[in-house]
């Protein structure tokens, strides 16, 4: 694998790549020299080597597990910029893969034209901000991939078909494998802060727009009957309950037991596991309201309401007075009164007194009348433009989620919260942020202000929320966001995003320690893309890795067809225990929705043991990572 980049993510992506993955990295990066000066970025990258040591060194301790072997030290390269002599020098030509997340999209392209034409074969990652011309790009660049392989098959043909290469580690013949898969920190980032908010982790994997977490259970007790979730994914290590060894003794009692099967399950007494399930919201539902239609209250002021109301009653009594005055038939005194009303009426120079008194005092309400019609033409006007688009907060609102920053990675977190039917409140200093359009577009109540200015936070129900999120682009405006709302409510939910991971560490360490009762997550984007990142250059199938203890396990849609380990067998056959797990069946992928749950998702479930797979089927399915190089036939790492 070869990571090139310029900042923070070039570092978290080797190291999940190495640390997770078992893979064998190069890292290309600009020379020390000439890194722009960022704050506190040394102590970031050292923090990062001085983590990637202790993996590297928990991995040297491991159980001698075919899924724990070492690697080789990953090779740092020094660039300015990836030109093609530098990409051919980090082997791209041979490599299985390229991530380029410079800060820069035209370097990244650049860069991604020349490796594809070097190694056609490659499996591509960019890092790209602008998503519209990254489907472009990825189109471009997935289509000289396969006339390359369209090429190459047929000079194979006309040298009498020789066998031809595999590709690195068995991933000739699959398409998906040698693909181009264009991400931005947005999308990558949301799904875990989403779930950060929720459930208060970010270990989840996106499955087709669902999100699942593992959930770790501590041993029933006699009489308790343990949530099973959605499926067991691994018995705990028999120490793993013991607080002298919570994450597992190295040197005693049974490892994790991964993808156990029924038996294992109920022959594990007295060992937790770790569960799947699903990431959901459990608060006060969003009020109900009907979509497109604006309440008549909410066109008018009160005041407003009250003087129409006068108006029409003072109407009313002029058209009874006259009907007493004179003896008239309701209906022609009420076209009467109206005419006098607006003025359009002879005058009633020859009628009784009476009537002359009331063509005087319809004349003056008339007169009333229009200034209260242009107030409410006004208010009407003003409403559409304004109020309509930007709401404010629900007098009553509780259980939502306050979200601070409407820029690229909070517009993507507002459309994920609002995917999950999450209440949210956002709050924006500038008014014509990204983020304001789609916050219109889903009737999302807006708080336009500094949050930084007292009153700001309050307006936005702060005190009833159950998770703030803090969004910005600026560090200490989401640190101090995060500390005031402390202070207003201790034991509320805090997310926060920041730049550096070493500040990120830092600050969450303290918030934990002056809040030990409160949940506080401090991120970086680096930390929360890198994941997603490194599943792409693993190719497209993987979906994401979840850790338990010292393991991981891989999640991965793969279709049936071409896997004799899954086409044909039912769903008890094809499990292999210890190595890999169909979990649910994606009937979106052959257009039978019919039964599919949850809604919004083509992801069942619940497929019974006796259902066959049949070659069209798209399956997701957790596995671990021998188990799943098995699978896809790609060549596991020998022990060095």
């Amino acid at each position: 694998m070869v990571v090139c980049g310029d900042d923070g993510m070039a570092h978290r992506l080797a190291t999940e790549l190495r640390g997770v993955y078992r893979e064998q990295v190069v890292l290309v990066v600009p020379p020390s020299r000439r890194t722009p000066p960022q704050p506190m970025a040394g102590r970031a990258r050292a923090a990062s080597a001085a983590l990637f040591g202790r993996m590297v060194t928990a991995v040297n301790r491991g159980t001698g597990d075919a899924d724990d072997t070492l690697v080789p030290d990953e090779r740092v390269m020094e660039a300015a910029e990836p030109t093609e002599a530098v990409l051919a020098d980090a082997g791209v030509d041979r490599a299985a893969a390229l991530a380029l997340v410079y800060d820069d999209d035209e370097t990244n392209i650049r860069a991604a034209l020349t490796a594809r034409r070097l190694n056609p074969r490659l499996r591509l990652v960019l890092r790209l901000y602008n998503r519209r011309l990254g489907q472009h790009i990825e189109e471009l660049l997935d289509q000289a991939a396969e006339l390359a392989a369209d090429a190459t098959a047929g000079h194979r043909d006309g040298h009498g078909g020789h066998g031809g290469h595999g590709g690195h580690g068995g991933h000739g013949g699959h398409g998906a494998d040698i693909a181009t898969t264009v991400l931005s920190d947005a999308d990558t980032t949301a799904p875990a802060l989403v779930a950060t908010a929720l459930v208060g982790t970010s270990k989840v994997v996106d499955a087709e727009g669902l999100l699942l977490r593992a959930v770790e259970r501590r041993p029933p007790r006699p009489g308790e009957v343990a949530d099973p979730g959605l499926c067991t994914l691994a018995l705990l290590s028999a120490t793993s309950n013991d607080p002298a060894g919570a994450e597992g003794s190295e040197d005693s009692g049974d490892g994790p037991r991964l993808l156990p099967d029924a038996e294992a399950v109920a022959a594990a007494t007295g060992r937790g596991a770790v569960v799947l399930e699903q990431v959901s919201y459990s608060g006060p539902p969003l009020p109900a309201r009907r979509a497109g239609v604006m309440p008549f209250a909410s066109l008018f002021s009160a005041r407003l309401r009250w003087s129409l109301a006068g108006l029409v009653a003072a109407v009313v009594a002029l058209a009874v007075a006259l009907i007493v005055v004179t003896d008239d038939h309701p209906l022609h005194a009420i076209y009467i009164t109206l005419l006098d009303l607006f003025a359009i009426n002879d005058p009633a120079v020859d009628a009784p007194l009476g009537r002359q008194v009331l063509q005087l005092l319809s004349g003056l309400v008339g007169l009333l009348l229009l200034p209260v019609l242009l107030a409410a033409v006004l208010e009407a006007l003003g409403t559409f433009r304004t109020a309509s688009a930007l709401r404010k907060p629900p007098r009553g609102l509780s259980g939502h989620v306050v979200l601070l920053g409407l820029g690229k990675i909070g517009t993507r977190v507002l459309t994920r919260l609002r995917e999950l039917h999450i209440p949210v409140v956002c709050v924006e200093a500038d008014p014509e942020a990204r983020g304001m359009a789609v916050a219109r577009r889903l009737r999302v109540p807006v708080v336009v202000g500094d949050v930084t200015q007292e009153g700001v936070l309050e307006s936005a129900k702060i005190h009833r929320a159950d998770a703030l999120l803090a969004l910005t682009s600026v560090d200490t405006t989401n640190l101090e966001a995060v500390l005031y709302a402390r202070s207003v409510r201790p034991d509320l939910r805090a997310v926060l995003r920041l730049y550096d991971d070493d500040f990120a560490k830092a600050v969450y360490r303290t918030l934990r320690t002056a809040h030990p009762a409160a949940l506080t997550r401090s991120r970086s984007v680096s930390h929360l893309a890198a994941p997603a990142f490194a599943g792409a250059m693993m190719g497209r199938q993987i979906l994401g890795a979840i850790p338990v203890e010292r393991r991981v396990l891989l999640f991965a849609a793969v279709v049936v067809d071409g896997h004799p380990q899954l086409e044909g067998r039912t769903v008890a056959e094809a499990f292999r225990p210890g190595a890999w797990r169909v979990l649910a069946l994606d009937t979106a992928a052959r257009g039978d929705t019919a039964g599919a749950e949850p809604p919004g998702s083509g992801l069942v479930w619940d497929l019974p043991d006796t259902y066959v797979l049949r070659a069209g089927d798209r399956v997701v399915l957790a596995a671990t990572r021998r188990g799943l190089a098995e699978l896809l036939g790609r060549r596991t790492r020998s022990p060095r």
